[in-house]
């Protein structure tokens, strides 16, 4: 069958007379369960595995997970163990490394069935961005594709990698590690977010400005609300008024605007009693 039905009337009329259900396929093959036990077929009806499993996992990017006396392994398109049947719990690979379990332990394994970690976390969280969160004894930490520790598993919270930093949370305060596992701040921030166009905001006793990729805090910390960077400028807000600052914080124009938008084409709509536009420079001009 195909994602809708049999590939022809002849494997449909075989798969029937010898299997008591045959599932969709997915990724080129289908679950069949006979007499008891699981294994696999191709779109052609040839059996890749025996069938001989407790229960089976659907194919997802080549690899199937598949149980024998509740333990767990998997298998490859070939129906080859690329694990022994051992791990208490299996996940699907994502980004190349799937997540296993063991006596209330977790790690990872590579497409090659491969133990890249010891079995040894409290939890672990999938790759994304060539890194992964662990948790082991209350605190959380990073490890990369070899399997290293780039962190001490230290934090008491952490928040997977974007645009090459990652938050990390340490009595009851934030901060960045880059992808080396340095702190590029000090963890003293009540509020971080994420980087965005080489930026990321920062707050500190209800107050806001921005870092840099240094960890530089490219202003002093005294706006109530900043904005992302749009086109070189981002928007700061205090009292209740809009000004603007350049990437390299210097302010263009302080908070005097009601309302302000974003620069496009070296300009920015604002009002103050009047509409007008400023340029780059803060140089006003009413608007009709």
């Amino acid at each position: 069958m195909t994602e809708s039905g049999f590939v022809n009337e002849n494997v449909e009329r075989m798969c029937k007379d010898n299997y008591k259900y045959i599932d969709i396929f997915y990724d080129g093959f289908a679950r069949v369960f006979v007499y008891g036990k699981w294994g696999f077929i191709d779109k052609n009806g040839k059996e890749i595995s025996n069938i001989k499993y407790n229960f089976a996992y659907n194919f997802k990017k080549g690899f199937a997970g598949v149980c024998i006396n509740d333990k767990w392994g998997f298998i490859d398109i070939t129906g080859k163990e690329i694990t022994e049947i051992k791990y208490d719990n299996v996940w699907d690979f994502i980004n190349g490394f799937a997540r296993v379990k063991i006596n209330g332990k977790y790690g990872f394994i590579d497409t090659t069935g491969k133990e890249i970690t010891e079995i040894k976390y409290d939890n672990v969280w999938d790759f994304k961005n060539g890194f992964a969160r662990v948790y082991i004894n209350g605190k959380y930490g990073f490890i990369d594709t070899t399997s290293k520790e780039i962190t001490e598993i230290k934090y008491d919270d952490a928040w997977n990698f974007k645009n090459g930093f990652a938050r990390v949370y340490i009595n009851s305060k934030f901060g960045f590690i880059d992808t080396t596992g340095k702190e590029i701040t000090e963890i003293k921030y009540d509020e971080v977010c994420n980087f965005a166009d080489g930026f990321a905001m920062v707050c500190l006793n209800n107050k806001w400005s921005f870092i840099d990729k240094s960890g530089k805090e490219i202003t002093p910390i005294i706006y109530d609300k900043v904005f992302d960077f749009v086109n070189g400028f981002a928007k700061v807000k205090t009292n209740g008024n809009y000004g603007f600052i350049d990437e390299s914080g210097k302010e263009i124009v302080p908070p005097k605007y009601d309302r302000a938008y974003n620069f496009a084409n070296g300009y920015a709509e604002v009002t103050i009693e009047v509409k007008g536009k400023i340029d780059t420079l803060g140089n006003f001009t009413p608007l009709n």
